[in-house]
């Protein structure tokens, strides 16, 4: 018997549940992993509250990220065995591959051998943070070191990803944030600007650092009325890569900049690089190289025990936290 999270209906954190199961063994081409921690993600938040783009049968299991020590392989597995320090590629579907358990099982092609200096709250915190910010930024934006890119909710775990991405790149980095509490936080890891938006007119203030040319790529999880600012801060042909809804008010269509700038607007998600063998592959030798030479490097706001599911589910929703939140098994 092994102990995994799971949730018999949907709400708040309060749902979830520290259920004993018997897990199967691993079968063709999977493997089990020894939880040692997990990173959590807004993802899981809203499976748990019933408004995620999957539509679990419950009860449900739940997570994306884990970091462990393999301790069984199924049949046709090669190249990984019984031992091994590994984290994983966040599955496309949680449901049929969920993280939270002491005991989780996974196909061997999400699993990597991390940089055996990692510690393992920061082997969980990698993947899902880095693939999200090198998709949008790299695959899609091709960003480089001519580029502005704004970067909105800049004090997650992907928008700090983000900034140290475009600072690896030579691109100069705005990060966007409520209140000037976390300004500081943002300057430390690499934003060249941080714009307040309780303190300052967003489209003003980009037109003062960008200037005329305008800021080619944005990355924002946010929408409601800031697209109309941020389009509008826009350079001719630039690109606005939207991977989240969090504003509860309505999302204008900016026509006029969109149609007098001829901007893209590009609705991502990371399955994009994730569900891409060749991107994918791509991706890990970005990510792990900078792992290994210290540009890129993920912040962890605060650990949880995995007894303290409730209580971690409930920070992650006040956000609060300044990175990633992680949990130890």
């Amino acid at each position: 018997m092994t102990r995994i999270v799971r949730f018999h209906q949907h709400g708040g954190p309060e749902v979830l549940r520290i259920e004993e199961v018997d897990l199967p063994p691993p079968g063709q081409d999977e493997v089990q992993i020894r939880v040692k921690a997990l990173g959590l993600n807004r993802a899981e938040a809203l499976l748990r509250a019933g408004s995620y783009i999957e539509t679990p049968v419950l009860p449900s299991g739940l997570g994306l990220e884990a970091a462990g020590v393999i301790e069984t392989i199924g049949e046709g597995v090669t190249g990984l065995s019984p031992g091994d320090a590994v984290s994983v590629i966040p599955p496309q579907s949680m449901v049929r591959w969920p993280a939270y358990g002491e005991l989780v099982t996974f196909p061997a092609g999400l699993i990597v051998k991390h940089p055996p200096s990692l510690d393992w709250g920061t082997a969980a915190a990698i993947w899902m943070p880095y693939l999200t910010a090198y998709g949008a930024l790299i695959e899609i934006a091709k960003l480089g070191g001519q580029d502005f890119v704004v970067i909105t909710a800049a004090s997650s775990s992907v928008g700090l990803a983000a900034i140290q991405i475009a600072n690896r790149v030579g691109a100069t980095a705005i990060a966007v944030t409520r209140t000037s509490a976390k300004r500081q936080a943002l300057l430390d890891p690499g934003a060249a600007y941080v714009v307040v938006l309780e303190e300052e007119e967003l489209a003003e203030r980009l037109g003062q650092i960008a200037g005329p040319q305008g800021v080619r790529v944005v990355f924002d999880p946010i929408a409601g009325p800031i697209f109309e600012p941020l389009t509008a801060s826009m350079s001719s042909g630039g690109i606005l890569i939207e991977y989240g809804g969090l504003s509860r008010e309505p999302t204008p269509f900016p026509l006029p900049a969109v149609l007098g700038k001829t901007l893209t607007l590009h609705g991502y998600l990371v399955h994009e690089i994730t569900g891409n063998p060749e991107k994918l592959e791509g991706a890990k030798a970005f990510i792990l190289q900078g792992l290994e030479d210290g540009t890129l490097r993920p912040i962890i706001d605060r650990t949880f025990p995995f007894d303290q599911i409730v209580e971690a589910h409930c920070y992650l929703e006040s956000n609060e936290q300044f990175g990633k939140i992680v949990m130890t098994v």
